[in-house]
């Protein structure tokens, strides 16, 4: 954790490459510069044969044209189609049709009349159709999955659009072919129903009132810029009136190789990856950027207030605008950001506000953009507060900052804290890519990147008073998050898609070829858990030990073997530790120290266990383990503490109540456990308000009484095991017996929630078998081939073909536990009009097995691949015993799934089908807005039962 000089070195590698590297640099990166402009960055992370990969392309949505907005975005989503060699069987027809569909476009655009843009659009869907024919869905997908590659993904944001990959290291130049034939031209086909997909992506967003807020924030601090004038989704009426030509022009000027990269980190070596990254990217040539004026912001030089509503709880969020990532401006207003909150919640808003219970929430951040940024603050009030209340409350913390009103340890801490999350960020090989992506994003230097903790070390107590005193003026935005009803939501008509054909057969030729271009297997290693893991018994308590071959970062964990069902006041004793303090140390002191010396304390209790673990540097973790055995046994009640305690549970309910992710997830969970779930087994509101607080505190002080287990992740074990003795007290309590809760039939019951918003979402979930580990295998690739990612049944069918959602999918869920039943959830979300064409989908795809034998094939072999590439590290090694154990297996399982998916026939999975998923009755979750449900959809699924929030959520 000392201090480093950074500096760049140029070199030439043995095929006389040019290269620089860092001094101190312990990741080693090396960066190239290819004659063609391109970056490739490459890293080497041996954890696992594999290769995270990202293509960071220079541009977002702020260079959408002012009239195309959302077109960076759509076009990010395009690049999954294919070209004129991926996703066609006859490109020379296909592509007569798209030019066709291209300038019907443009008519669409330019004509006004409602009437004729109708007429224009049915032949757009009529050609559409008639294109499909020579169109492959997903062929990108497919390509991209024979290689055993995960985390297949893409997003677009402000000055950015990012391509991902996780593959296995011998495809790495099927990967390179691949990805070269994709970046080297644009194919936009099947881009109707797409179109479709990106409209509902917009619906979805409309239901989340975070991007409610933050689009009316942005819009205000940045009045004529496009980071507040260009939302990524677009604007809704450029979104219905695209230009084919327009996606076309914007990929020739930005996606060149001059402003895109290659990033690659993991099980490679550096001088053959950039002799065959320049082997297929190399020829793809440099093209000059077009021009871009900068937008400069006028000075915000007064409070701009502004209001928005929705039927979540009120908040409010307070805003002030910086100057450009990595500036001196933009680092302070991260350092005042960690003042008042930090990770080890012992900031002026963590101790002042969130501590002391005045507020329901508050917290500050700081985002630093390629240009300017901003620093903010959010704040939700009680419900017997106004949002001026909230506002002057945070007003005068940032008063205290101006004051110099804050400790003079908790600079050092923070920077120590920053530097230990940078350690744990770049320790894995998605960790250490996505910061080399964001670096090159931001038009930064590794060097600088590296070098940028000493430049906050370097900042001193006076510099943030200064700053606090120039910067908090009143020049700032605020965003009043009411609750109501919100009337800027657009409710969209349904434009009549004819389902397209899809080819879930063909295979042009471009597959085939990397189909038949076989590598070198990588071989499957299996894990020895007895081997990895070192045992001990130290006091009558297992102590188990696995090494942390990467930092000094050190982590312990408690392990009790109870939870919630053989204590349900547990859980809620756990979170009244974190309002109460000692004799010794106040509650805010408890943080304050455990925040000096680095140490982060974790409290989580599931139904059957409670775990408590500490992380931080490894030489401060006694400290930290001596802290917290002084706090839960010293632990001193306090019925006032408590009683606000109780105030701010009751409130965070009603909270939850209004939230929409929560409302579906808690109805789903009432759709598949019912009335007497454990999740509605909670603690009342009279049992909360007439308990005392020494019912809680007294089960912290006896905890560490109770049998437990203890596992130590670092580096070690002697000194460790030289210290934990003394923490370890006599074990004088017994644990429970845990209680019993039904795990219902599904029947065929519709259950709905009624909620303002623009779309329907939909989860089915039906009850199977109990578990039983000898079809792992089966499920894995029944999933793969059927119902989850891109290239599945299920996704081609909603969304490639019918264009009915953004996101669908059909998930088999193995059970955790032996003895317990597995269950098979589907998912959509799409608009009220579309339900019943979705629903009869959904059905049909359920009621028979699609038989695709390529498709399959390319399941099995990708579910082969990534177990083969796929190794346990780190804390995974113990955890995984823990789990497996539940199973009653004390091995490596996943060598048996890897030889069940070796032998598998697809028949395999149609008996597994047959037998254990068609004869399935599912019950039924749906939220939406009552006047937009259709009954007749409704009513063909079974019984139909409204349900209140009180229903679903047992309080």
């Amino acid at each position: 954790m000392t201090d480093k000089t950074y500096r760049e070195i140029h070199h030439t590698d043995k095929n006389n490459y040019d290269y620089i590297t860092i001094t101190n640099d312990e990741n080693k990166v090396r960066i190239y510069t290819l004659k063609n402009g391109l970056k490739v960055f490459l890293a080497q992370n041996f954890d696992a044969p594999k290769i995270q990969t990202f293509i960071p392309v220079r541009t977002g949505s702020n260079n959408d044209p002012f009239d195309n907005t959302g077109l960076a975005h759509y076009l990010e989503h395009m690049m999954f189609k294919g070209t004129s060699k991926i996703g066609t069987h006859n490109w020379e027809k296909e592509k007569v049709l798209i030019e066709k569909i291209s300038d019907l476009y443009e008519e669409h655009k330019a004509e006004q009349n409602p009437e004729l843009k109708k007429e224009i659009y049915q032949k757009i869907d009529e050609i559409s159709q008639e294109a499909s024919q020579y169109a492959i869905a997903n062929e990108y997908d497919k390509a991209i999955s024979s290689l055993g590659a995960t985390g297949t993904n893409a997003h677009t944001w402000f000055d950015e659009t990012v391509y991902k990959n996780n593959i296995p290291n011998n495809e790495l130049e099927k990967w390179l072919k691949v990805e070269k034939e994709r970046f080297s031209e644009i194919v936009l086909r099947l881009f109707h129903t797409e179109l479709e997909s990106v409209y509902e992506e917009f619906n979805r967003a409309q239901d989340n009132d975070s991007r409610l807020v933050n689009y009316e924030l942005m819009d205000a601090l940045f009045p004529t810029h496009p980071n507040g004038q260009q939302t990524t989704l677009g604007n809704p009426e450029h979104l219905k009136n695209p230009s084919m030509k327009a996606i076309h022009k914007y990929f020739d000027e930005y996606y060149v190789p001059n402003n895109y990269a290659i990033v690659l980190v993991g099980d490679l070596d550096f001088e053959k990856t950039v002799v065959l990254v320049d082997e297929y990217f190399g020829e793809i040539p440099y093209k000059e950027l077009p021009k871009k004026d900068l937008i400069i912001e006028k000075p915000l030089t007064e409070i701009v207030e502004r209001t928005v509503k929705s039927p979540t709880t009120p908040r409010l969020q307070l805003a002030w605008r910086t100057d450009s990532y990595g500036t001196r401006e933009a680092m302070l207003a991260d350092i005042t950001a960690n003042i008042l909150s930090n990770r080890g919640e012992a900031g002026l808003l963590d101790l002042n506000i969130n501590q002391t219970q005045k507020m329901l929430f508050a917290q500050a951040y700081s985002l630093g953009l390629k240009q300017y940024g901003y620093f903010s603050v959010v704040a939700v009030p009680k419900e017997n507060q106004t949002l001026s209340e909230a506002k002057e409350m945070i007003l005068e913390q940032i008063e205290l900052l101006k004051k110099g009103d804050f400790p003079d340890w908790i600079l050092p801490a923070i920077i120590n804290d920053f530097k230990l999350q940078r350690l744990k960020g770049l320790e894995t090989a998605e960790g250490l890519a996505t910061n080399l992506y964001d670096t090159y994003i931001k038009g930064r230097t590794w060097e600088e990147e590296l070098s940028e903790m000493d430049e906050y070390a370097a900042f001193t107590k006076q510099d943030i008073i200064e700053f606090a005193n120039v910067f908090f003026k009143d020049n700032y935005v605020i965003i009043n998050k009411e609750k109501g009803v919100n009337d800027q939501l657009l409710r969209v008509e349904n434009p009549g898609i004819t389902p397209i054909k899809i080819n879930r057969e063909a295979q042009s030729e471009f597959l085939q070829e990397i189909l038949a271009d076989k590598t070198e297997d990588i071989k499957p290693e299996f894990i020895d858990y007895q081997k990895e893991i070192k045992t001990d018994e130290i006091q009558n308590k297992k102590v188990s030990f696995v090494e942390n071959k990467y930092n000094e970062i050190a982590q312990v964990y408690f392990i009790f073997p109870f939870g919630s069902d053989h204590d349900r006041e547990l859980g809620i004793s756990t979170q009244v530790l974190q309002y109460l303090g000692t004799e010794k140390f106040s509650p805010e002191d408890l943080k304050k120290e455990f925040f000096k010396i680095g140490i982060s304390n974790d409290f989580k209790t599931s139904s059957d266990q409670l775990t408590i673990s500490l992380s931080g540097l490894e030489s401060n973790l006694e400290k930290g383990i001596s802290l917290l055995q002084n706090w839960m046994h010293e632990v001193k009640p306090d019925q006032e503490i408590y009683n606000q305690f109780v105030e701010t549970i009751l409130e965070n309910r009603e909270a939850v109540k209004k939230d929409k992710n929560r409302i579906m997830t808690a109805l789903t969970t009432y759709t598949k456990l019912g009335k007497n779930s454990r999740f509605l087994d909670t603690i009342s509101k009279e049992e909360l308000e007439n308990a005392k607080v020494e019912e809680f505190t007294d089960r912290m002080k006896k905890l560490f009484g109770f049998p437990y287990q203890i596992f130590f992740y670092g580096k070690d074990f002697e000194s460790f095991k030289n210290y934990i003795p003394n923490y370890i007290v006599s074990e004088d309590f017994t644990v429970s017996e845990p209680k019993k809760y039904p795990e219902q039939e599904t029947t065929g019951k519709v259950y709905f929630t009624d909620y303002d918003m623009v779309q329907m979402e939909m989860s089915k979930v039906g009850k199977s078998r109990n578990v039983n580990p000898e079809n792992f295998g089966t499920i894995n690739v029944f999933n793969e081939y059927f119902g989850r990612g891109l290239s599945s049944i299920v996704f081609q069918e909603i969304r490639e073909s019918k264009s009915l959602a953004y996101s669908a999918y059909v998930s088999y869920s193995p059970n955790s536990e032996l003895n317990h039943p597995d269950y098979i959830t589907t998912y959509i979300g799409t608009q009220p009009d579309k339900l019943q064409i979705a629903v009869d989908t959904m059905s049909d795809l359920m009621n028979k097995l699609p038989e695709v034998p390529v498709q399959f094939e390319n399941a099995k072999n990708s579910a082969l691949k990534q177990i083969a590439s796929a190794r346990i590290t780190r804390t995974n090694i113990f955890f995984n015993t823990l789990r497996l154990k539940k199973l009653g297996i004390n091995y490596d399982f996943r060598k048996d799934i890897y030889h069940q998916i070796e032998n598998l026939k697809f028949n395999d999975v149609k008996d597994f089908y047959q037998a254990e998923i068609k004869p399935i009755d599912f019950n039924t979750a749906i939220i939406g807005k009552k006047e937009n449900l259709n009954m007749n959809a409704v009513n063909e699924m079974g019984s139909f039962q409204e349900v209140s929030r009180e229903d679903i959520f047992g309080y």
